[in-house]
C-alpha cells in the first residue's frame, strides 16, 4: 500500500466523516444513532490508548479514570453554567491531558507490571474522590437532563452521535500523525528496547510524558458526553470496568503495531457487542471480549493486522525464492 502523507489522509478521513455524516440524516431509528455512539465512543478509546500501550509498550489500565474525569468534567461544567457541548469536550481533554502529565511524572519511570499496577491505583483513588464530592452527586449519583434538540435542530442523540464521529476521526488522525513522526519512531524505539533508546540519546522520559498526555487528552475528551447520552452518572457507571476492558482488548485484538488495528478491533467488539445487548443480553459484553481476545491470543498474538502481515510475507516468499 502506497504511503499518504498525512495532510491527504487527514482530508480524506475529513471526507469520508461528512459523508457518513450526510449519510446519517436519512436513518429514521434512533437506535442507530444510540449504538452508533457507543460503538465510536471505544474507537476513540482504543485509539487513545494504543498511543500509550501500544506505540510506546506501557500498558495502562487507568483508562476509566481519564474517561470519568471528562464525563466528571462537563458534570461540573453544566451544573456551574451548562455551556456548549464542545466546551465541555475541550475542558475535559485538557484536565484529563494535565492528569495524564502529572501521573506520568510519578509513574513512567515504572515499568512493566508495576506501571500497570500504578495506573490501577489512580482510577481507584479518583473514584474514592468522586464518590465523596457532593457537588457531583457523590455516590448517590447525578442526573443531567438532555436537551430534546441539538444545535442544528435534528435530535440531540443525533448531535451526540455526530460529535462522536468527529473525536473519533480526530483521534485516528492524531494516531496516523504520531505513528509517521519523529515522535511516533522515538516511542518504537522505548517500545523495542528502553535501555538501548536512551543509550542511544532518545528523550525517553519527554517521549512517554507526551505520549501519556496526548492519550489521557483524547479518553477525557471522549468522556464529556457521557453525562448527556446516558443522562444518570454514579461513579460505578463513569468509571465501570468495561471502559479499560475493552479499551485494551479492541487494540490488541486489532493489532497495537500501527493506528487501522485499534481501530478494526474497537469496530469488531463493539458491533458485536451491541448485537448481543439487543438480541440476548449487555451482561455477556466481558465475556464475549474475554473469549475473544483468549482466541487472538492463541491464534493471533499480533492481532488482526499482523495476521493479514503474516499472510502477506508468506505470499512473497515464494516469488521472492523464485527470483533469487
Amino acid at each position: 500500500m502506497p504511503y499518504i502523507p498525512t495532510r491527504y489522509f487527514c482530508l480524506i478521513a475529513a471526507v469520508i466523516t461528512v459523508a457518513i455524516a450526510a449519510a446519517s440524516r436519512l436513518v429514521t431509528n434512533d437506535y442507530f444513532f444510540f449504538a452508533g455512539y457507543v460503538v465510536l465512543q471505544y474507537v476513540v478509546m482504543s485509539t487513545a490508548w494504543n498511543i500509550l500501550g501500544g506505540y510506546t509498550g506501557y500498558v495502562n489500565f487507568g483508562t476509566a479514570g481519564f474517561f470519568a474525569i471528562g464525563a466528571y468534567t462537563a458534570v461540573v461544567l453544566h451544573k456551574l453554567f451548562a455551556p456548549w457541548l464542545p466546551v465541555s469536550i475541550v475542558a475535559g481533554g485538557v484536565l484529563a491531558g494535565l492528569v495524564g502529565l502529572g501521573m506520568g511524572y510519578l509513574t513512567l519511570r515504572l515499568r512493566g507490571v508495576f506501571f500497570a499496577i500504578a495506573t490501577l491505583a489512580l482510577a481507584i483513588v479518583l473514584q474514592t474522590l468522586v464518590t465523596n464530592w457532593d457537588f457531583v452527586g457523590g455516590s448517590r449519583g447525578v442526573y443531567i437532563i438532555r436537551p430534546a434538540t441539538g444545535p442544528f435542530g435534528h435530535g440531540y442523540i443525533e448531535y451526540l452521535f455526530l460529535t462522536m464521529l468527529v473525536l473519533s476521526t480526530i483521534s485516528i488522525c492524531v494516531a496516523r500523525a504520531i505513528e509517521h513522526s519523529k515522535l511516533g519512531y522515538g516511542l518504537a524505539t522505548i517500545r523495542d528496547d528502553e535501555l538501548a533508546a536512551e543509550a542511544s540519546g532518545v528523550p525517553t522520559l519527554k517521549l512517554k510524558l507526551i505520549a501519556t498526555m496526548l492519550s489521557g487528552a483524547l479518553m477525557g475528551m471522549c468522556g464529556a458526553p457521557l453525562p448527556y447520552y446516558v443522562t444518570y452518572l454514579d461513579p460505578s457507571s463513569g468509571f465501570n470496568l468495561a471502559f479499560a476492558v475493552n479499551s485494551i482488548a479492541m487494540p490488541l485484538i486489532g493489532g497495537t503495531s500501527s493506528w487501522l488495528g485499534p481501530v478494526i478491533g474497537a469496530l469488531l467488539l463493539a458491533t458485536i457487542q451491541q448485537i448481543a445487548t439487543v438480541t440476548i443480553s449487555s451482561a455477556l459484553n466481558l465475556l464475549i471480549v474475554g473469549v475473544i481476545m483468549v482466541g487472538f491470543v492463541t491464534v493471533a498474538p499480533n492481532g488482526i493486522i499482523g495476521l493479514f502481515e503474516r499472510g502477506g510475507r508468506a505470499r512473497r516468499r515464494p516469488a521472492q525464492k523464485e527470483a533469487a
